[in-house]
């Protein structure tokens, strides 16, 4: 009789060190002896990726794309070994797997390479056979045999398109915060850990800018039929928050800010910016994601750093009560900002200095208030 399957997405704050990669080892172990295979998906250790591309700045300040996803992958594989081996010290058989050996199939673009397939042959034979499979995260290989990267966040996608592949029960994505909160817990006190969570929701938080589980994972999840869960590594599986494909009430679930852009001037060669463009003011001037940004890209244009400040939720944009509390709050703190809403979003663009006031103010207004 064959077991269930899960996926275990480990970043790279919980393998930093060589303690966090043995009780990471210690907790997938545990997982492995309820009754389960376990396929881990496992980031770079702690900052490696940019220490990785720090040494490449040293070399050239324009570094060719395919040498730099050769580079950065490395990170990836040195964590997928050691924790094969403190496996493996436990006393449980594991075999680790880079991007290409779990047949995750991507397109050319370097650096930010998009998941066409995936044949997991090797990964499901390694479980046949009663190993623990350990995958290197964010990254795949093109069919034309070119190792890639995902880009930014690629190992929860990694993780998302293998429990599709392999039919898993479910994906958990784990790492130092024990699940999505109604707002940054580290700026907003009064924000609460959501223990359940509409996939579509989780989307619109993860497109707004909260960092706890990726836009593009979770749009993988929602086309594969994929079960997410989001839990604290140091605590036990089902403890955490869990995204489910269920109808998003008319509440607001949250407030999610994102500190991460910047607007530059009509002149900016916008051809340079290679994905990171998020839109278009009437002004002429482009809003942009700094984090999107070519690895090492320079441009010496004009930019001013600003953030959006969004409320998750259908009341936002559909109940003029709570509209006009949204924008009250906001204008107290700034009279100069502005606002637009999407779907299920009102979102408040500010200069970067007031994102957190804005954050803690919106959560007051429409989440604490309401409680």
């Amino acid at each position: 009789m064959s077991r269930a399957c899960v996926v275990q997405k480990y970043g790279g704050s919980s393998v930093a060190d060589v303690t966090r990669i043995r009780a990471v080892a210690a907790r997938i172990v545990a997982t492995r002896r309820s009754g389960f295979d376990v396929v881990v998906v496992v980031s770079a250790m702690g900052n490696t990726t940019n220490e990785l591309l720090a040494l490449a700045e040293q070399i050239s300040p324009s570094p060719g794309r395919r040498e730099l996803d050769l580079l950065i992958s490395v990170g990836e594989r040195v964590s997928m070994t050691l924790l094969a081996m403190a496996i493996q010290e436990l006393g449980e058989p594991a075999q680790s797997f880079t991007g290409s050996q779990s047949g995750i199939i991507t397109d050319t673009r370097h650096v930010n390479a998009a998941v066409e397939e995936v044949r997991p042959y090797r990964i499901q034979r390694a479980l046949d056979e009663g190993q623990i499979a350990i995958v290197a995260g964010f990254q795949g290989v093109s069919r034309t045999g070119e190792v890639t990267t995902l880009g930014r966040g690629g190992s929860d996608t990694t993780a998302v398109v293998l429990t599709a592949a392999l039919g898993a029960e479910y994906c958990e994505i784990c790492s130092d915060v024990d699940g999505v909160y109604t707002a940054d817990p580290r700026t907003v006190s009064a924000a609460s850990k959501i223990d359940e969570l509409p996939l579509d929701s989780a989307i619109d938080m993860a497109q707004a800018g909260s960092k706890v589980l990726l836009a593009e994972a979770l749009h993988q999840a929602k086309a594969h039929g994929v079960t997410l869960s989001a839990s604290a590594t140091a605590k036990p599986s089902g403890s955490g928050t869990r995204v489910v494909p269920t109808t998003p009430s008319s509440n607001i679930v949250g407030i999610a800010a994102d500190i991460g852009l910047c607007l530059v001037s009509p002149e900016a060669p916008l051809a340079e910016f290679d994905g990171s463009i998020r839109g278009r003011l009437p002004d002429g001037r482009t809003l942009v994601d700094e984090r999107n940004l070519p690895p090492l890209a320079t441009w010496a244009v004009p930019a001013r750093p600003i953030a959006t400040v969004s409320a998750i939720g259908r009341e936002a944009v559909s109940n003029p009560a709570v509209f006009e509390r949204a924008v009250h709050a906001v204008t107290a703190i700034d009279p100069d900002v502005c606002w637009w809403s999407h779907g299920q979003t009102l979102s408040f663009m500010v200069d970067r200095s007031h994102a957190a006031d804005t954050e803690r103010a919106l959560h007051n207004a429409l989440i604490v208030s309401t409680l």
